[in-house]
């Protein structure tokens, strides 16, 4: 599929449809409709095995009251799990098929899942350089304010927001014809889009990068002005410390991975955004950074966390015991069937009296050869 120079039209979809868009390339063949799936594929089982570990970590940590920060890292698992399950594989079809198969309603709720995530992604990360700068900055007085109880209450907050932001895109998105194909794209007017895009765009991620922004320089400020990094810090701190670089991490790759979808979003809305072959590589890459996001955050918690690490040998030792414990399980239960058992014994018993007549028969001559050539 070869993209002739030229504008966009009003209904071509720049959320992350690729069309034919000369019918008589069809037969070409196209390195994205193999490459896209193939990366789509990846960060689908990448980002399902790690934030399915995340999770288990978590709640597996044996604490009676969590933590703030292990709340919003669940919540962000959380977050990238339903993104992963519920928009992925189906994004992942419109490069290699011609055609929107999944129907209308999932036309709409894919594109809603993908708002939802994004902004409970974007919102959750937000409130945890709150919660980091007031654990370094005021660590008696927030104690009271950052409870789990609040945590949960603030995680409640954000998927309502949530909710109510992404709520619009069931209806922004719509089935239609195009040429001989169904194809899943913007039905609204223009100018409603532009508004919608641009709110998205502000409240879903500018507004939550100037408060991380603000929070982590605050954060970062008071770790090495009025803490001295030479001199030795109680554990509490060094943990602290730890901890709030690990966010720091998280959110400088969210912002990372999602700003060039925004970038395409706003120069096709306010600039001029040509529709031909580099645009189309820059918006393909642009959509793969913004999935890839979803399945980084378990990779930073094990290359910068000992918990994270220790949480994640601790699963896979259990799985692997649990594996061994069904296979030793597996080849007891096949040992105990009766019909196996009855059997070796009726073979064991015939070998036994065929010995013993054989014995007989062979008279005393023979008996000796049963004796072991040498005596003791």
């Amino acid at each position: 599929m070869s993209l002739p120079p030229g504008s966009m039209s009003d209904h071509d979809d720049f959320a992350g449809l690729a069309v034919p868009w000369n019918s008589s390339d069809l037969s070409l063949f196209n390195p994205a409709s193999v490459v896209v799936p193939v990366i789509f594929s990846l960060i689908f089982l990448l980002g399902t095995v790690g934030n399915s570990l995340v999770l288990a970590v978590v709640l597996r940590s044996g604490q009676r009251t969590p933590n703030t920060t292990n709340l919003f890292i669940l919540n962000l698992s959380v977050a990238d799990v339903s993104f992963i399950i519920f928009c992925v594989p189906f994004q992942a079809t419109i490069y290699s098929l011609e055609d929107w198969v999944f129907g209308a309603f999932m036309c709409k709720a894919v594109h809603f899942f993908i708002y939802l995530t994004m902004y409970a992604s974007s919102f959750t990360l937000a409130a945890v350089s709150v919660d980091r700068y007031l654990a370094i900055r005021y660590p008696l007085r927030s104690r009271e304010l950052r409870t789990p109880y609040n945590a949960v209450a603030t995680m409640a907050v954000i998927w309502g927001l949530s909710v109510v932001f992404a709520g619009p895109y069931l209806s922004y998105y719509d089935l239609m014809d195009y040429e001989t194909s169904h194809i899943c794209m913007p039905g609204w007017k223009e100018r409603t889009r532009k508004i919608m895009d641009t709110g998205t765009f502000i409240v879903g991620y500018v507004i939550p990068v100037l408060i991380v922004s603000l929070s982590y320089t605050r954060t970062i400020k008071y770790l090495w002005t009025a803490v001295n990094p030479m001199e030795d810090m109680s554990e509490s701190k060094k943990a602290k410390r730890k901890v709030t670089k690990m966010i720091i991490i998280v959110t400088v790759l969210f912002c990372l991975c999602w700003l060039p979808h925004h970038v395409v979003v706003m120069c096709y809305l306010y600039g001029d955004f040509p529709f031909n072959q580099t645009t189309y590589a820059f918006r393909l890459l642009s959509h793969c950074m913004a999935y890839a996001n979803s399945c980084l955050n378990p990779i930073v918690y094990a290359l910068v966390s000992k918990h994270f690490r220790k949480g994640f040998q601790k699963v896979f030792s259990c799985l692997l015991r649990k594996k061994g414990r069904n296979k030793v399980h597996v080849v007891q239960a096949a040992n105990a069937e009766p019909g196996f058992d009855v059997a070796s014994t009726e073979v064991s018993h015939i070998n036994e009296e065929h010995g013993k007549r054989t014995g007989r028969q062979a008279g005393g001559n023979h008996s000796d050869s049963s004796r072991p050539l040498v005596t003791p």
